[in-house]
């Protein structure tokens, strides 16, 4: 379900904030594009994207 709700937000970004940093993991900041990348290539990075977003309660 996470996935969805990422991939719906993104759609409806501006593409200016796209470039926004919106998670820290391990000491390195990713933007909603960097993250839309590893999220849609269903990497480990990208899943740990995911956990962050919910835990900040971005998604």
């Amino acid at each position: 379900m996470s996935r969805e709700k990422f991939l719906k937000a993104y759609a409806n970004l501006p593409e200016p904030e796209r470039v926004q940093i919106i998670a820290i993991i391990d000491n390195k900041s990713y933007s909603w594009n960097i993250a839309y990348n590893e999220i849609t290539n269903d990497t480990e990075l990208g899943k740990k994207i995911l956990k962050k977003m919910e835990e900040l309660g971005i998604l």
